[in-house]
């Protein structure tokens, strides 16, 4: 894109922007709801402009203009009370997250599918000999799962302290999912496929054990919104991965900047998912409720995921402002 081009494209977001700084410098009251979050849009959509123009045109009077705009912005953003930490963090989970979560759902997808390959090998494998599960799980768990166990040993757990644990464990997942794209995305689909890998064998033992319907009734209720976090995390890791891959006609050092912000954000937004799966997990999944209530918490999991995203999804088509080029 040369210099001519960048400016007739972006012209219209700085002036946008130019004209909300002059409502917001006019003090708190002079924006509703709606006018301070399109500010925050117009704002991050300059600041990714600025690193573009930073880039390849750094001697040219754009590249000044958009550095005293953007500073301007971030003062005004920064210095009024209307928008504080609260107001932000409602601005991120209720628009801003949902908006990334469905620009990169391809990668998403891909990494469900990743995930899925694994499970569905591993279970094949498994059904065909189970012998094969200690070539999947570690020896140390291999050899200690017994299906007829299920359920067993709860009692006496102090389910606060599991939860903890538990949360801890599969936000490292996720950290090491999303860090995987440094890689160029290998250590991401290693990852995604070998833990399918490892839910498949057991699936296919509890199969051949009989107990399929129990094993997984202690599954879904945390593991429908725990894998959708461990897929949205692998998702930004594979983004980052492609986009370093595949840079197209923008240096990989533009890409490891702007994408990465990107993948960042999807990796915050699990964070609230994995809480809620580990809560799950410690005190629902445990407790000797019938496996019917356990599969209708997995319902109502489902449905409350599939309402924030469309809830999310239409409040970002409320706002005309276009998301970062």
């Amino acid at each position: 894109m040369d210099l001519k081009t960048f400016i007739q494209k972006h012209r219209r977001d700085w002036e946008l922007l130019e004209q909300a700084c002059k409502e917001m410098s006019k003090g708190r009251g002079s924006l509703t709801t709606e006018g301070v979050e399109r500010f925050q849009r117009l704002y991050r959509t300059a600041v990714n402009q600025l690193s573009f123009s930073q880039t390849y045109f750094p001697e040219a009077e754009v590249t000044q203009y958009l550095n005293q705009l953007v500073t301007n912005a971030h003062d005004l953003l920064y210095r009024d009370q209307a928008v504080t930490s609260l107001f932000q963090l409602k601005c991120f989970f209720g628009k801003t997250f949902v908006r990334l979560l469905l620009e990169q759902r391809r990668f998403v997808l891909v990494a469900f599918l990743l995930f899925l390959i694994g499970a569905a090998g591993s279970f094949l494998a498994v059904l065909d000999d189970p012998l094969h599960l200690y070539s999947v799980l570690p020896s140390q768990i291999a050899s200690h799962v017994d299906p007829d166990k299920l359920g067993q040993g709860n009692e006496g757990l102090d389910s606060a302290t599991i939860s903890a644990q538990i949360m801890t464990n599969n936000f490292q997942v996720g950290i090491l999912a999303f860090a995987g794209g440094i890689t160029l995305g290998a250590l991401t689909i290693y990852l995604l496929v070998y833990n399918g890998m490892m839910l498949g064998s057991l699936a296919a033992l509890f199969w051949q054990s009989g107990k399929f319907y129990d094993f997984w009734a202690y599954i879904v209720p945390h593991g429908m919104i725990e894998l959708t976090a461990i897929f949205i995390a692998g998702g930004s890791g594979l983004l980052m991965g492609y986009r370093l891959l595949v840079p197209g006609s923008f240096p990989r050092a533009y890409h490891l900047k702007v994408q990465a912000l990107r993948s960042v954000q999807l990796l915050l937004g699990t964070i609230p998912l994995f809480v809620i799966a580990g809560t799950i997990e410690g005190f629902i999944t445990p407790t000797a409720i019938s496996p019917e209530a356990k599969y209708a918490v997995a319902v109502l999991t489902v449905l409350a995921l599939v309402l924030y995203v469309w809830l999310g999804g239409r409040r970002g088509k409320a706002d005309p402002t276009v998301s970062p080029d």
